[in-house]
């Protein structure tokens, strides 16, 4: 991995509230075209992490670097998150075109245009642009809210638990979405997830947030095979060998043989 491109640099981040420090001198790379899972336990700062490299948090202290440091990032990432948050007035065409008109300069013709060809690549239906937040299912919002953060083109995707609350088809969906979207465009994926299929299926490393830092950051297999009390609890629990036995009976050879 030392050999490729890192999009993203963090250095010495420090993150506090108060008295309370959540992150202390956190270095992390992420490379051009990887999707790269965080995770860690409840308190360890995933979604601060994200934030504050997304530029939506000024961190206390540190480095935060992304495509060599260049100064147009509003339109060079795209946010989920993990809720949607999409506008609840809106429509769903109209909660994709709106960063085309804002920050592209598009009038509405043109960002409804290119609203639906976004709404089209997350797998939604040519009727669902017209529909309002309230009305679309769990799977739904996910997509939609996919697709407003796909609007600008960016290169580097943030996704805040973008499976919770899913169920398990609609789950294992998205991520195979996100696998066959980051090849298509090239995309770098920073990706906050618990669903231990995600890591499984979708993510090339994986990123262990613990004693205030990035713990360890690598394959899966090498991330697993770390000594450390919550590592080990988390993918050897129950969960943990029920995911890695679905990977292994898929990736099997006589998988799906008549």
């Amino acid at each position: 991995m030392t050999n490729r491109e890192a999009v993203i640099q963090v250095r010495g981040l420090c993150n506090r509230f108060g008295r309370n420090s959540v992150h202390e001198n956190l270095d992390l790379d992420v490379y051009r075209g990887e999707i790269l899972a965080v995770v860690g336990g409840s308190g360890s700062g995933k979604s601060v992490l994200l934030r504050s490299i997304a530029g939506l948090r000024r961190p206390d202290a540190g480095q935060v670097r992304i495509l060599g440091g260049r100064t147009d990032l509003e339109r060079s990432i795209g946010v989920l998150f993990q809720h949607g948050a999409l506008f609840s007035s809106l429509t769903v065409r109209e909660n994709v075109a709106l960063p085309l008109i804002e920050l592209a300069s598009l009038n509405r013709r043109q960002a409804n245009q290119i609203a639906d060809v976004k709404l089209a690549l997350t797998g939604l239906p040519a009727h669902a642009g017209d529909l309002y937040p309230a009305d679309l299912s769990g799977g739904m919002i996910k997509r939609a809210a996919l697709a407003r953060a796909l609007a600008l083109d960016p290169a580097i995707l943030f996704l805040d638990e973008p499976t919770a609350g899913l169920d398990p088809i609609g789950a294992a969906a998205f991520d195979s979405l996100l696998v066959t979207l980051r090849d298509a465009f090239q995309l770098t994926v920073f990706l906050i997830t618990h669903d231990l299929d995600t890591l499984y299926s979708a993510c090339d490393r994986v990123a262990v947030l613990a004693q205030k830092k990035v713990l360890v950051a690598d394959s899966l297999e090498v991330v697993a095979a770390t000594e450390d009390a919550w590592i080990q609890e988390y993918f050897h629990g129950p969960r943990g060998r029920a995911a890695a036995h679905t990977v292994a009976r898929n990736n099997h050879p006589d998988h799906g043989a008549n």
